[in-house]
């Protein structure tokens, strides 16, 4: 069938006024030019209805998706692959297939479908990976380090194709050639293949996200995560720095994900201020009846002084000597107060965890920590709120007779030379 096609088209090209020797040179080139001419005519055609097709398809659905994964730039590379498979399959009409030119065309076209094939796969785990990254389900996860893992995967077999061809060897030769050199590859590609398995464990595990809020002193990452890559996470810092940590690192070391605490009902408040020991003391009466001038303890106060008396009448205590029996001290009272005073603040969450509690005393006094929650996490509101509880702590204690430790400065030791 090539040799009529061919001796048509020679006969065509006399008849047109050319000469035998130029007819015999030139008719296989034209029909060449008119298979490429062809493709390239029914490419456009493809283009032109396939496009319009599949858009008033994509418009008529409620979903989102389609809209992106068949959008314009993934049909207009699904349908380059058209031309280059039609000059494939026809050009042998133009040229004997025991010719070098033949062999050359049949290299470089086939090489070609290879490139165009690849451009549209990656083209398309694109459009996925953008199509998942817009849903509120998956927009958090580290799905980039996955879409980068596949076009390594799509360029390594599609290189493997493109050498099989120029060297006229079968893959499958070239991968068991490759087998060889493993160890090579897998040094040269190390960090690759160890990002590659670590952005598993952390999607699979919900370990990291983007967004999350993360902390990891040894390599000085404190910050945001803005993305996560095949062999990268990016941490913008507070200070506005940006820290790349390996992927394997975060599988491997230790981190801090606050995100448990953001989608929690409250951030931590830990706090804690010495008490000098030396002012702790009895309550007398006197100082009892101060104290009930204060609203958010009277009741308290009132209720606990009749709950000891009833005690030491029981026991026959002599209320003469402060020592016998039990008594309130003003830093039992002054915690009363405290917890009585965050369970009054609107910021602070009383569904979780609060309470005011004595540490280990020290040489430096008593620690009494306040232990709360807020509701705000974020970090601006969530510090103003605990320097107002301090600053009311540190302003309100001595009211309850009661001194903050604090070492010697050198105004003190100027005050006691004068």
């Amino acid at each position: 069938m090539e040799n009529v096609i061919t001796q048509w088209m020679n006969n065509l090209l006399r008849l047109l006024g050319l000469t035998p020797e130029e007819a015999n040179s030139l008719d296989q080139w034209v029909i060449f030019g008119l298979i490429i001419g062809t493709a390239l005519l029914i490419d456009y055609t493809c283009r032109l209805i396939l496009l319009k097709v599949v858009k008033k398809i994509v418009t008529k659905t409620k979903a989102t998706w389609d809209d992106i994964v068949f959008d314009e730039k993934v049909m207009t590379k699904l349908c380059h692959i058209v031309a280059p498979v039609l000059i494939y399959f026809f050009f042998p009409i133009a040229f004997p297939k025991s010719s070098e030119l033949y062999t050359l065309i049949l290299k470089t076209t086939e090489i070609y479908i290879i490139a165009v094939t690849m451009r549209f796969i990656v083209t398309f785990c694109t459009a996925i990976y953008i199509a998942y990254n817009e849903n509120e389900k998956y927009h958090d996860r580290p799905l980039k380090g996955l879409l980068q893992t596949a076009q390594v995967i799509v360029f390594f077999i599609g290189g493997i194709l493109i050498i099989s061809v120029l060297f006229d060897k079968s893959p499958a030769s070239l991968l068991a050639g490759l087998g060889a050199s493993a160890a090579i590859l897998i040094l040269v590609f190390k960090d690759s293949i160890m990002g590659f398995i670590s952005g598993i464990q952390l999607s699979a595990n919900n370990m990291l996200r983007p967004g999350d809020w993360i902390t990891m002193p040894k390599y000085n990452a404190d910050g945001i995560v803005l993305e996560v890559t095949l062999n990268t996470v990016k941490v913008r810092n507070w200070d506005n720095t940006i820290t790349t940590l390996p992927p394997y690192a975060l599988v491997s070391d230790s981190f801090q994900n606050w995100r448990g605490m953001h989608e929690s009902g409250g951030r931590r408040v830990k706090r804690s201020i010495n008490i000098d020991m030396n002012s702790v003391r009895f309550c007398t009466l006197e100082v009892l009846e101060r104290f009930r001038k204060i609203s958010l303890i009277k009741e308290y106060i009132e209720e606990t002084e009749e709950e000891l008396k009833a005690y030491n009448q029981e026991c026959g205590v002599d209320d003469s000597v402060l020592v016998n029996g039990r008594r309130q001290t003003n830093l039992g009272v002054f915690r009363a107060y405290l917890e009585r005073y965050l369970r009054n603040l609107s910021s602070v969450n009383q569904d979780m965890t609060l309470m005011v509690r004595h540490l280990q005393p020290t040489e430096k006094g008593i620690p009494l920590e306040l232990y709360f929650f807020t509701y705000s996490k974020e970090s601006a509101v969530y510090e103003q709120i605990q320097a107002d509880v301090m600053d009311h702590v540190l302003a309100v204690v001595s009211e309850f007779d009661l001194a903050v430790f604090q070492s010697p400065t050198g105004a003190d030791f100027r005050s006691l030379k004068n």
